[in-house]
């Protein structure tokens, strides 16, 4: 760990709770936009933990998460440091939207570029402040568009560590998610940091499982690091799967789901119906493969090729 945490030129000691602003830009009003960063550090030694939440403006379950353990006290290490960012993108939040006002996607845009889109200027701010300061990562995010995500930690397990900080965090469902290009994720390993992704819930909307299973998490990763003593115990084993995959929708219509976030489902059986809105047709839908809801579309009104369920499979013995 070391001796001192540098953000935007403020100089962090062992033992200190500080507050910084990163500056990013103004609205048009003239109303400058600032990136809080809370620091909190031990004075003994340990692991610099960033958590992150609000990458998304509209995924509010993580900006929950990190708030409740700052105000809990839950988010103070014993050893280490931890850096957390309860609402990474205000722009979007100000909106009720995912990205920033051009329309950009953050965790698309890295490793960023101080001169580019807005999008890029964030993604950029993290990667030359924030990032080098860290050796491990949670990012917290929700289901989008109507979509909810069952509680389940994402990360690639071609790296047998990122495996290992999965199974740690203990969430109900660990996926292999391969490192997708230009998001956070993958910038951050291309450093040598290790992140996992959280999802929970769905944006918009608070989820009281997904907040706790977020808060108990972290702090079982947290004991996993050193950086605790005591960390609650996992409600259920952690599910691994390997593959996962989108049941989409093969007509338009109103679709109506009969199976529930979190199932397990069977080959063929029956999940729901896409009804056209005049009451002359009425479409079944089945599953395709023996698997498990993690994540289930609750926008009644679908298009062709919609995502209606994620459904993960291939579970690890």
């Amino acid at each position: 760990m070391p001796e001192t945490i540098n953000i935007a030129g403020r100089k962090v000691h062992l033992g200190e709770i500080e507050e910084v602003h990163l500056k990013i830009a103004r609205l048009p009003t003239y109303t400058n936009i600032n990136l809080p960063v809370h620091i909190y550090r031990a004075r003994e030694d340990g692991p610099v933990l960033l958590l992150t939440g609000g990458l998304h403006g509209d995924e509010l379950n993580g900006i929950e998460i990190i708030r409740r353990m700052i105000n809990s006290g839950l988010i103070l290490p014993q050893r280490g440091s931890v850096i957390a960012m309860p609402l990474v993108n205000a722009y979007g939040f100000l909106q009720n939207v995912r990205g920033v006002p051009d329309g950009k996607d953050i965790n698309r845009s890295f490793p960023g570029n101080k001169s580019g889109s807005l999008a890029k200027l964030i993604a950029h701010t993290l990667m030359h402040q924030i990032i080098p300061q860290i050796d491990y990562g949670i990012d917290f995010h929700t289901g989008g568009a109507s979509r909810a995500n069952y509680p389940q930690v994402r990360c690639t397990f071609s790296v047998p560590e990122n495996k290992i900080l999965a199974k740690a965090f203990g969430a109900p469902m660990i996926l292999n998610s391969p490192l997708i290009e230009n998001s956070f994720r993958k910038a951050a390993h291309k450093k040598g940091k290790h992140i996992l992704v959280y999802e929970g819930g769905e944006s918009l909307r608070f989820s009281e499982h997904a907040i706790q299973e977020g808060i108990d998490g972290t702090l079982r990763l947290m004991k996993h690091l050193n950086m605790i003593d005591e960390a609650p115990e996992q409600n259920e084993p952690s599910e691994i799967y390997l593959k996962s995959d989108w049941l989409r929708a093969k007509y338009a219509g109103l679709f109506v789901s009969i199976a529930e976030l979190g199932q397990d489902i069977k080959r063929k059986e029956k999940l729901g119906h896409i009804a056209e809105p005049f009451g002359h047709e009425e479409f079944e839908i089945f599953s395709t493969r023996s698997a498990r809801i993690i994540g289930l579309n609750y926008s009644p009104v679908v298009h062709k090729g919609d995502a209606l369920m994620h459904i993960a499979y291939d579970l690890e013995k």
